[in-house]
């Protein structure tokens, strides 16, 4: 049982608190929306049921992401998580394309708008738990990148870092930016719908946000594809890494690296080039001097180097 909770707390901590918020917003919305006949309430519903499936999956791809490498599998198992991502990605695809049908058909067919006092209760409630898991989220990208904002500065840090996040946390961030502008939208179009003449804005707000539901899923879909595929550490990590390894009083230079992303994780291949007079065993030292220091930094998963003598000519330049 214990060793068990040591395997759970090893998940994203964002994807379950949101998977958790989310699981009781869906009931409340359900009951709104099926009592109510409004479209919006609908679209609310079905964008959390499926934010509830997508984080249930996020939560187990990332603590199966977690494993130890085997020998079967060397570099470990950081990609599960973009396999996850991908399945909830084709759920809210789905999701999206019905709500946006029931969005035309409300515009075709507006219905009055029942249990109001119902529906401000459900959004309200949804406003609160959404904002409180995006800001957990926000504070998790501030967390993986090592920020040192704090407050409101966190927010700005999180947009423009995100991309440098763990696939879970972006997937709950933007799905969590986008419930919570969801439900402004939603209770805009329900107020206005159930005071005035305009009974089609609740369809149209329904299509808004299943479209936002759908862009949800092509960000994390192509953000998912990429880490399927393989893909470069970002700058900074690159940056941090050539820092170190130059840091060496021995290293001339670094001939050749290559940085590979996997999950949140990087591995590390590079030939540096050593001060000539070294002896082999002087040489073997140093290699493993850098590569301990390589793997005190919390994200690099393995380090591989190769050791050349100095050739005399700058090769080291940033790759972007």
């Amino acid at each position: 049982m214990i060793k068990a909770w040591e395997i759970i707390k090893k998940g994203n901590t964002s994807s379950f608190y949101a998977a958790l918020g989310n699981l009781f917003l869906v009931i409340l919305k359900g009951i709104a929306a099926f009592l109510s006949g409004s479209g919006a309430m609908f679209a609310e519903a079905m964008h959390t049921g499926a934010d509830t499936i997508n984080q249930i999956f996020v939560f187990i791809g990332s603590i199966l992401a977690e494993r130890q490498a085997t020998p079967r599998f060397p570099t470990g198992f950081g990609r599960l998580i973009n396999v996850f991502c991908m399945g909830a990605v084709i759920i809210v695809t789905i999701m999206a394309y019905e709500t946006v049908l029931e969005g035309i058909n409300l515009i075709q067919h507006p219905a009055p708008i029942a249990n109001l006092g119902l529906i401000i209760f459900s959004l309200g409630t949804s406003l609160t738990i959404d904002g409180y898991v995006l800001l957990k989220a926000i504070r998790e990208i501030a967390r993986e990148i090592r920020s040192e904002g704090k407050g409101l500065g966190l927010i700005p840090i999180a947009i423009l870092n995100v991309n440098r996040a763990s696939p879970a946390t972006r997937l709950v961030f933007y799905e969590d930016l986008v419930a919570t502008f969801g439900a402004i939208l939603a209770l805009l179009a329900i107020l206005i719908t159930h005071f005035s003449q305009i009974k089609a804005l609740d369809g149209f707000a329904a299509i808004i946000i299943g479209l936002l539901m759908g862009g949800v899923a092509y960000r994390v879909g192509y953000d998912n594809m990429v880490g399927l595929i393989g893909v470069a550490a970002p700058k900074e990590v690159e940056d941090k890494v050539s820092q170190i390894i130059l840091s060496d009083l021995d290293v001339t230079d670094i001939n050749k690296m290559r940085i590979l992303q996997e999950g949140r994780l990087y591995h590390v291949e590079s030939y540096i080039e050593l001060r000539s007079g070294l002896t082999l065993a002087q040489a073997g030292n140093i290699k493993s001097r850098i590569r301990d220091q390589l793997l005190v930094y919390e994200d690099i998963t393995d380090v591989t180097l190769g050791i050349i003598e100095d050739n005399g000519i700058r090769d080291w330049q940033p790759t972007r």
